[in-house]
């Protein structure tokens, strides 16, 4: 037989990348007699209250007549479930005051593949009446950004990376923040950005934008009249993993923001949750139905009752922030006491379920330090991958010049204690034996 020719598209996407390395490992079973230390994957922690309101739910839909039979054997439309896009509409516009509707929702099979419809639906080549053509970008104005974005352009060369300013936060804590300066700057001298992207929490730091830096790029959106994305998978109102106070939910017809089910507990029903503008919505439900056909539908009936209901809004609050924050708290705990001595840095922990550590002084690079620590069964992801938007114009530092590039790892703390602790002692030992 011979061997299969694959088109650009695919070559691309089957190619190595860093999000496909973390799928992997999150599948692949650990060396024979090694126990694993899954620190390095976006699994959320499975906690015990959430899941109760889940399974809660459950049983009242297997209870329900035919609801469930109808459930699994039936198609919902290309936009989503019709009742769920009601739920959340007017939760959020019912919340926060929004003027939103379901016209202005849709739902895919988890944000990962919105962010890839979106890219791609926004970004590329663009013919216009007069058959000119040009090729737009996305713009991410805060790297070190989601691993998960970098593959995801059809076409090479779609995302250009603002490298972040970071300041140190004393005890060896730093944080990171938007060069406004710099992207005003790129913004005025390039009128090719499509859109602008940030995940807030970022993943993979933990940072969190503030309302102020929020409505600056949005105000920055509007001027240029380009959308401002913003993936809200650990934020507000669900799953609240957010420790700081001054990071409310935004909205306007300028944002496209991204929510999800995942990061609440119900990773693998895949459950995106796009709002936007109408024209966004209908573009989005036009691909789903080529793409996809329609989302699937057992996240959307589990959650519907429990957003409207508020239920899942309280366990959020009142359950699923205070895990995390605690979970954090002894995670960078632990960090201090086994890597004391190095030259090693901790992002501020401001949101999201990781941590994001910096070894100023590690001798290799991190894709290296990586594959020492799965040799001793730890899991985590390097930091290379997050570093990623080059600039064909050169008016930007390439991503592989930034200081923290090849010095950083992405660890995942929803593990259980006695697997993160053991987790991070193996790696600051790893750590400490590749010092210069």
């Amino acid at each position: 037989m011979t061997e299969a020719i694959f088109s650009d598209f695919g070559r691309k996407l089957t190619g190595d990348s860093g999000i496909l390395r973390l799928m992997d490992d999150l599948g692949s079973p650990p060396p024979p007699g090694i126990r694993t230390y899954a620190l390095g994957g976006g699994n959320p922690a499975q906690i015990a209250q959430v899941e109760s309101l889940y399974r809660a739910e459950m049983e009242r839909i297997l209870q329900d007549g035919r609801a469930f039979e109808d459930l699994i054997g039936r198609y919902d439309g290309p936009q989503g479930k019709a009742s769920f896009i009601e739920a959340v509409a007017s939760y959020l516009s019912r919340s926060y005051g929004w003027a939103i509707t379901p016209e202005n929702i849709a739902i895919t099979n988890g944000s990962q593949s919105a962010c890839f419809y979106l890219f791609n639906l926004l970004a590329g080549t663009c013919t216009d009446a007069s058959a000119c053509r040009t090729r737009r970008k996305i713009l991410f104005p805060l790297v070190p950004e989601y691993v998960g974005y970098a593959d995801q352009g059809i076409e090479p060369g779609l995302f250009v990376g603002i490298p972040s300013r970071f300041e140190d936060c004393g005890s060896n804590t730093f944080k990171y923040f938007v060069d406004f300066e710099r992207l005003e700057s790129y913004l005025a001298g390039h009128r090719d950005v499509a859109a602008m992207c940030v995940s807030r929490p970022t993943n993979p730091t933990g940072n969190v934008l503030t309302d102020g830096e929020v409505r600056h790029m949005a105000s920055l959106a509007a001027r240029y009249g380009i959308p401002l994305i913003v993936d809200n998978a650990y934020g507000l109102p669900w799953p609240h993993i957010i420790f700081t106070d001054d990071a409310t939910p935004y909205w306007d017809e300028n944002v496209i923001l991204s929510m999800s089910l995942s990061k609440i507990g119900l990773p693998s029903l895949r459950t995106g949750i796009i709002i936007a503008r109408k024209e966004i919505v209908d573009a989005l439900s036009k691909l789903n139905s080529i793409v996809a056909l329609a989302s699937g539908s057992l996240g959307q009936a589990i959650a519907e009752r429990l957003i409207r209901d508020g239920s899942l809004i309280s366990c959020a609050s009142s359950c699923v922030r205070p895990f995390y924050e605690e979970k954090n708290r002894k995670a960078v705990q632990w960090v201090h006491r086994y890597f004391a001595g190095g030259d090693y840095a901790v992002h501020k922990g401001e949101g999201s379920i990781f941590l994001w550590l910096l070894m100023r002084d590690l001798a290799v690079p991190t894709k290296v330090l990586y594959r020492k620590l799965k040799e001793r069964g730890v899991i985590v992801v390097p930091g290379e991958y997050f570093f990623f938007g080059q600039d064909e114009s050169s008016s930007l530092p390439p991503a592989e010049s930034h200081p923290h590039y090849s010095k950083c790892l992405r660890l995942n703390y929803a593990r259980p204690d006695d697997e993160l602790e053991e987790g991070i002692r193996i790696l600051a030992e790893v750590y400490k034996a590749n010092r210069r």
